[in-house]
């Protein structure tokens, strides 16, 4: 493969990703206050998205069960694309559209989180899973691409919208991933205050 189309990936994602945070640096921060005040008070956070975003729901629970870069407690964080025979299930016996939102059922509680990802803003199963939250009084962390799709148009002012403005998915996820490790840090550092990103 030419190396200049390998280096026009990076050009691309680098600057979206400086674009990109001079745009989302409020709705992050306001992310941030929204999951750490939801934790402080003994809620947690469900995630949920397909594809590269359910793998993007993984890794942020990962960080908050086991740890971003400091050692602290466990925060609790579920994803809701992880147990197989629940999303095999409900996708069988009723329908896709309800894999996460059965889930959200089932496992949210008012005053807790539900980070919806979905880089189109119109999956399905990730707006059904923001109906649900929004129910059963939880606050929606949506992070989308594009303009935000049905999932931007749902969200009340009591929610977080970080709306990736860009058409190509792969940017999108990468600019997603910069924000959930900011949202990670963040939460760290209300925890335990500044020190240094070194």
């Amino acid at each position: 493969m030419n190396t200049q189309r390998i280096l026009a990936h990076f050009q691309e994602s680098a600057e979206l990703k400086l674009k990109s945070g001079q745009l989302l640096a409020q709705p992050i921060s306001q992310a941030i206050e929204l999951m750490f005040n939801a934790l402080s008070n003994g809620n947690k956070i469900l995630a949920c998205g397909n594809g590269g975003s359910a793998g993007d729901a993984q890794h942020f629970a990962a960080e908050l069960v086991g740890r971003f870069e400091r050692e602290r407690f466990p925060l609790p964080a579920i994803s809701l694309s992880t147990d197989t025979s629940i999303i095999t299930a409900v996708g069988n016996d009723y329908s896709f559209n309800e894999i996460f939102s059965k889930q959200v059922q089932a496992l949210g509680q008012a005053g807790d989180i539900l980070l919806a990802i979905s880089t189109s803003g119109n999956s399905g199963n990730v707006v059904a899973a923001v109906e649900a939250a929004l129910e059963r009084e939880m606050r929606v962390v949506a992070l989308t691409g594009k303009d935000g799709g049905k999932l931007g148009k749902l969200l009340t002012e009591a929610d977080v919208h970080i709306n990736v403005q860009h058409s190509r998915t792969a940017r999108i996820q990468e600019v997603h991933l910069v924000a959930i490790h900011s949202i990670c840090d963040g939460i760290d550092v209300a925890l335990f205050g500044e020190e240094d990103a070194s």
